[in-house]
């Protein structure tokens, strides 16, 4: 607008100057310049307008170089008005300046911070020492409003205000009225008969006002969202069959007083489709015997856009996998209007087949290349097959060696049937030394300190030594792990630990342990989910008790002794199919695992530990999380039970909230817990983004529902024993440690439960 503006003006006077001195040329006839004088000047030097003035002195000059001098001075866009006279040999150039601005301020504005709206002026140009041009003022204007509109406040009112002030300057106040918000009051759907309004709006981002809109800010108005939402009652329809479903209009209207808005949408539904037949056509080749099962729709279904894209997906996933990269596979549906039936027919066009010619791993700078390249499943010179890409990029990823894992599969120029896998990646520290800081209200305060390396010199191999300290536990432990002692993926490792426990502090019956042990382990993979473990090793226990030690306690030293030397087995399954390991979303985990002494022990007893994990996305934004545990545990030999300082316990962050940590359960003489030999936990968990934080990777909330308890063994199991809670939990990784919190309330608990209802965990490392 401002270079129209000024366009505009400059030309209208050279025209009219050209027009004047056409008609009067005796008033300005061609003369040598022996000076030449500026008037007007307030705060440009003459210094300016003659550098930018083509004529000079002595030069002799007509109408054409006149007209040229007022075009040089107007561009330099100093000038709101210019023009020439001739005052015997001297040439005197006229000009009025355009004000400077010498102040902006800007009141009223709440929605927009200040100091981001003067840097968006200055960018185009409306700042402070600036010349002053209107048209901006104009554009500035109406871009606020655009972004308060955005913003649902309507009824946003801007007035600028331009003060002269001495000198040839300006000041400039900018006062904004925002306003309320509009809301959304009513959104009608006329021209359904099949579905109900109440069903197609359940669909609608944008609503009416709800109890939870002034977070998700749903009952305010935006086309995009609009649109966004019109998209959505589209794909409804042709998810149900309703494929000559049309959407006639859309009205949006608002109330005089800008707060209200309506929304109309006018449709036709048209009539429902069913699947006549399913054809498949095209290069078939992978035989149609496997490619039919992939396709979700079937004869005498309704038809429905999703699953045939789903069945698109499946068939074209399917090709790629088979080395047939650049695959297509497209629909054709033919509708027959008077039955309301659809012959579908897929359409398969392979394309040539791709095999990899190399893969290319960079970024590694500390990590040997064979540790990247044994987790690779996609060969080269093998058929290139999109799951095994991605699933090698997964397994560099899951390593923890890398900050970031991106693979690109370019082309091999001049071929049609190549291409490379490349892959590259940001390493991050693998190795540190922490010491730390925290409190827990299970543990108390705590203390630890780790060398840690999870990639020693680069070799993929993990060595770790620790200590901890709380109130609960005082812990030295080494271990050391080549996760591929075979080239086929076995894993070695060697353990040893020092602990000793304090049962008292942890809301146990008062006894205190002893505890050392040191074991040698191999896990073997079974398939790519899959992998089985096996350890055998040592452990050494010294019992302490007091006078306040329950009769359960100090009748088991009386008979079976105080110090017991043993040699423990362990093995254990596992089948993971989580996307990630920290904050999941997708995917499960299974594990059994069985702990047993070998006969001949001093202690001879076995514990079974069952646990699932089951992630589901219930929306882009909410996760259904389902996990449960099932442990048991039993002597055998001599032994009729399991030693009660290997029972399990219920109750607190990691089972059962709300109830303070392992006080579930059977309680001995003194009412302190004593645990059990049989676990059963159970959790549901909705994990939700946090409200107004744009960026949540870091900061999981979730509502959950807990059950379950600890028995004395499987035939004291009641389910009316079970323990049931409700309520909100937050994990943080802060850059100080990870924080845990919840906010639990138990909904069955009887006269001796410990109830806690707020509970946390705080850590910190430096």
């Amino acid at each position: 607008m401002h270079l129209r503006v000024t366009s505009l003006k400059y030309y209208c006077r050279v025209l009219l100057l050209a027009l004047l001195l056409s008609g009067t040329a005796h008033a300005f006839e061609p003369f040598k310049v022996l000076d030449i004088r500026v008037e007007g000047l307030q705060r440009i030097s003459a210094g300016t307008v003659f550098n930018y003035l083509p004529v000079k002195v002595g030069q002799t000059i007509d109408t054409a170089d006149s007209i040229a001098a007022i075009q040089a001075l107007f561009k330099t866009g100093f000038f709101n008005d210019i023009y020439l006279e001739r005052d015997g040999d001297v040439l005197v150039v006229f000009v009025e300046e355009r004000a400077a601005i010498s102040s902006i301020e800007i009141e009223g504005n709440k929605d927009l911070d200040t100091e981001e709206l003067l840097e968006g002026l200055e960018q185009i140009g409306l700042a402070e020492g600036r010349v002053f041009d209107r048209s901006l003022l104009e554009k500035v204007t109406q871009e606020l409003q655009r972004q308060y509109f955005s913003r649902g406040k309507y009824a946003v009112r801007i007035d600028t205000t331009v003060t002269p002030l001495e000198r040839n300057r300006v000041g400039i106040l900018i006062d904004i009225s925002e306003g309320a918000v509009a809301r959304i009051k009513q959104i009608n759907i006329i021209g359904n008969s099949t579905f109900s309004d109440e069903e197609l709006l359940d669909e609608f981002s944008l609503t009416t006002p709800t109890l939870f809109s002034a977070f998700t800010k749903s009952d305010q108005y935006s086309k995009q969202a609009l649109s966004a939402d019109l998209e959505i009652l589209r794909t409804y329809y042709l998810d149900r069959g309703y494929l000559k479903f049309h959407i006639n209009s859309t009205q949006v209207s608002i109330t005089p007083d800008k707060k209200d808005i309506y929304i109309t949408v006018n449709v036709t539904e048209g009539e429902q489709y069913k699947i006549r037949v399913v054809k498949l056509s095209g290069d078939l080749v992978v035989p149609a015997e496997e490619i039919f099962p992939l396709i979700m729709i079937n004869p005498g279904d309704v038809f429905s856009r999703k699953r045939v894209t789903e069945s698109v997906d499946r068939i074209s996933s399917l090709l790629g996998n088979q080395g047939y990269a650049f695959a297509n596979v497209n629909t054709v549906p033919e509708l027959d209007d008077e039955t309301h039936e659809v012959t579908l027919g897929f359409f398969v066009d392979p394309g040539k087949r791709v095999y990899v010619r190399r893969v290319n791993i960079a970024g590694n700078t500390g990590t040997r290349d064979e540790v990247l390249r044994r987790e690779m499943r996609q060969m080269e010179a093998g058929w290139y097959a999109a799951e095994k890409v991605e699933r090698s990029r997964a397994r560099l990823e899951r390593l923890g060696y890398f900050e970031d894992v991106n693979v690109e599969t370019p082309t091999v120029p001049g071929t049609t049937d190549q291409l490379d896998v490349n892959y590259s990646v940001t390493e991050t520290s693998s190795g540190s030394v922490t010491a730390g800081l925290g409190f827990s209200q299970s543990s108390g305060l705590l203390f630890n300190a780790s060398i840690r390396q999870d990639n020693f010199l680069g070799s993929g191999k993990r060595v770790n030594f620790t200590f901890d300290n709380s109130d609960i536990n005082t812990i030295y432990s080494f271990a050391f792990t080549n996760p591929y002692w075979t080239v086929d993926g076995v894993s070695r490792g060697f353990s040893a630990f020092y602990r000793e426990t304090d049962a008292d502090e942890a809301n146990l019956s008062d006894y205190s342990t002893d505890t050392r042990g040191a074991d040698v382990n191999f896990g073997i993979p079974i398939n790519e989910y899959d992998r089985i473990r096996f350890s055998v090793g040592y452990q050494g226990l010294d019992l302490k008790t007091t006078r306040y030690s329950s009769l359960l306690i100090t009748d088991f030293v009386d008979k079976h002794g105080d110090s017991f030397d043993d040699l423990v087995l362990t093995a254990s399954w596992r089948h993971d199919t989580r996307n990630r390991a920290l904050f999941t979303d997708r995917g499960g985990m299974q594990s059994i695992s069985l702990e047993t002494t070998v006969p001949g022990s001093d202690l001879e007893y076995y514990k079974l530990d069952y646990q699932q994990q089951l992630f589901t996305p219930l929306t882009r934004n909410l996760t259904l999380a389902l996990k449960g545990r099932l442990g048991y545990g039993d002597g055998y030999g001599d032994y009729e039970q399991l030693p009660f300082f290997e029972n399990l316990y219920a109750g607190g962050v990691r089972s059962v909230r709300g109830f303070e940590d392992n006080t579930l359960g059977p309680l001995d003489e003194f009412g302190d817990p004593i645990g059990g030999s049989f676990l059963t936990v159970f959790n549901a968990e909705v994990i939700f983004p946090v409200p107004f934080v744009e960026s949540s990777s870091g900061v999981r909330l979730s509502a959950f529902l807990d059950i379950g308890n600890v028995f004395e063994d499987y035939n004291a199991f009641d389910a009316g024993d079970l323990r049931y809670s409700v309520g909100l939990a937050g994990l943080w990784l802060s850059p100080l440690g990870p924080i845990s919190v919840s906010l639990g309330f138990p909904l069955n608990d009887e006269d001796g439960d410990e109830v806690q209802n707020f509970q946390f965990t705080v850590g910190s490392f430096f």
